[in-house]
C-alpha cells in the first residue's frame, strides 16, 4: 500500500458490508459493522508496518560464515541460501540438556512445515537447534515434518551471536539478505517479555504462528493459561 495514495475513510468501507446471516440482530449488525471498520484499520496498519519493514536499510554484514551440520554434513550459512537472495532461520528451543522439545516451537514449526514448500518459492527456509543433527532429525520423524530443512548448531558461535550472547534456550526469528556476494542482517523479532501490555505474553507482531491467529478469531480466544502441548490425550 503506497503511503502517497489517498484512502477512503474504513467508516466509508465497511458501509459497503453485504454480509448477513440467519437470525442476527440489529445490535449484533452494528458492532460487527463497528468491528468491520477496526479490521480494515488494522489491515492498513499491517500492511504500514510491512511497508516499513521492507524498507529498512541493511543491517550488519555477518561477522562469519557459520557453519551448521545437517543431515549430509557441514554446511556454511552461505550454502543456506541456495540460489535465493533471503534466509529466514528459525532457531527453536531444542537444547542438548532438555528432555523435550519446546511444545510452542514445535507447534508453530508443524504449521510451517506445511506451508514451506510455498515459502520456498519466494525465501529460503531453515530450523537450527543447539541439539545434535541426529538427535533434531529424529524429532523431525517423530512430529512427521516433511518439508522443513534442519541444522544442528552444534558449535553454537550463530547462536551466541544471533540468538542469546550466553547461549540461552530461547526461541529467534531471523532474516538474511544477500547482496554483492555479501551476506547481511536484515530482521529479527526484537520484542521481549518486557514489552508486553498488562495481561499479554511476549509476543512479536505479526505474531509468526498462525495458531494464534485463529484462536483470535474465536469467543474464548488465545485464553489466559492455555499453551500447546507435545501430545494430547486421545478422543474417546
Amino acid at each position: 500500500m503506497a503511503s502517497h495514495v489517498s484512502l477512503t475513510p474504513a467508516t466509508e468501507l465497511a458501509a459497503k458490508n453485504k454480509s448477513h446471516f440467519p437470525n442476527e440482530t440489529s445490535q449484533y449488525r452494528q458492532a460487527r459493522n463497528a468491528l468491520l471498520t477496526e479490521e480494515i484499520e488494522l489491515r492498513r496498519h499491517i500492511e504500514r508496518v510491512a511497508e516499513m519493514r521492507r524498507s529498512l536499510p541493511l543491517g550488519g554484514k555477518i561477522p562469519e560464515d557459520y557453519t551448521f551440520e545437517s543431515e549430509h554434513g557441514a554446511v556454511r550459512l552461505s550454502d543456506l541460501f541456495g540460489e535465493k537472495q533471503t534466509l529466514v532461520i528459525y532457531s527453536m528451543m531444542f537444547g542438548p540438556q532438555r528432555q523435550h522439545a519446546c511444545p510452542m516451537c514445535t507447534a508453530m514449526l508443524t504449521s510451517w512445515d506445511g506451508t514451506a514448500r510455498n515459502l520456498r518459492e519466494r525465501v529460503a527456509l531453515a530450523v537450527t537447534a543447539r541439539s545434535p543433527i541426529a538427535r533434531f532429525l529424529d524429532f523431525k520423524k517423530d512430529r512427521g515434518w516433511r518439508n522443513l530443512p534442519l541444522y544442528s548448531d552444534t558449535k553454537g558461535d550463530y547462536t551466541r551471536t544471533y540468538v542469546n550472547a550466553e547461549d540461552g534456550d530461547v526461541p529467534a526469528l531471523n532474516v538474511f539478505t544477500r547482496r554483492d556476494g555479501s551476506i547481511y542482517h536484515f530482521w529479527a523479532g526484537e520484542m521481549s517479555n518486557e514489552m508486553a501490555d498488562p495481561g499479554q505474553d511476549g509476543r512479536g507482531a505479526p505474531d509468526p504462528d498462525p495458531l494464534w491467529g485463529i484462536l483470535d478469531l474465536t469467543p474464548e480466544g488465545r485464553g489466559k493459561d492455555w499453551y500447546p502441548k507435545l501430545e494430547y490425550a486421545q478422543p474417546i
